[in-house]
């Protein structure tokens, strides 16, 4: 659940990253749209640095989270409409030609990802006792951000493209972005 809160800060800074790209006058600008991708991919590997250290150490000391109920509503909700938000962030990312916007439309994906992931381990938990369901998660969930990191530095996302296959083959290049 922190692992959570934690993707949802950081999904906030890119979407900041994403502001400050298209205000005042680095609208255009090839030097600023590099530098929000490598901001993007930044909260990309912080994230991934995170959920790895957390998943770890959860793993090592067994600790056994508490169910949340709150936390299932939460992200019930992030289930539900961050795809939506991603959609449309992708969809301005294609209009403007940019891929730091496309990082951050990844982004998007990716917290609704973790709070698929998230909402899992506390049913299974609840109900099976799985506790380790949840660092297991998250090391995925780090692999996909690793990838997703590296892409954004690259410049290598567009629109179309979401972690774990969520791609549309039309218009994509050989590396299944635009």
């Amino acid at each position: 659940m922190l692992g959570f809160g934690l993707d949802s800060l950081i999904e906030l800074t890119s979407a900041s990253t994403i502001l400050w790209l298209y205000t005042g006058s680095r609208a255009g600008s090839e030097a600023a749209e590099r530098r929000a991708q490598q901001l993007i991919a930044m909260c990309f590997a912080g994230l991934a640095l995170y959920l790895a250290f957390d998943a770890i150490d959860t793993l090592a000391g067994g600790t056994r989270p508490d169910v949340s109920w709150l936390g299932v509503a939460v992200t019930a909700g992030a289930i539900v409409f961050m795809p939506l938000l991603a959609g449309a962030k992708g969809r301005v990312a294609r209009q403007l030609s940019s891929a730091a916007a496309a990082g951050d439309a990844a982004q998007s994906w990716l917290c609704a990802i973790t709070a698929a992931a998230v909402l899992t381990s506390i049913v299974a938990n609840a109900a099976l006792g799985w506790w380790w369901l949840d660092p297991i998660a998250g090391l995925g969930i780090a692999g996909l951000a690793v990838r997703e990191g590296r892409q954004a530095w690259a410049g290598e996302v567009c629109g179309d493209c979401a972690p774990i296959g969520r791609q549309s083959a039309e218009g994509c290049g050989t590396n299944g972005c635009c």
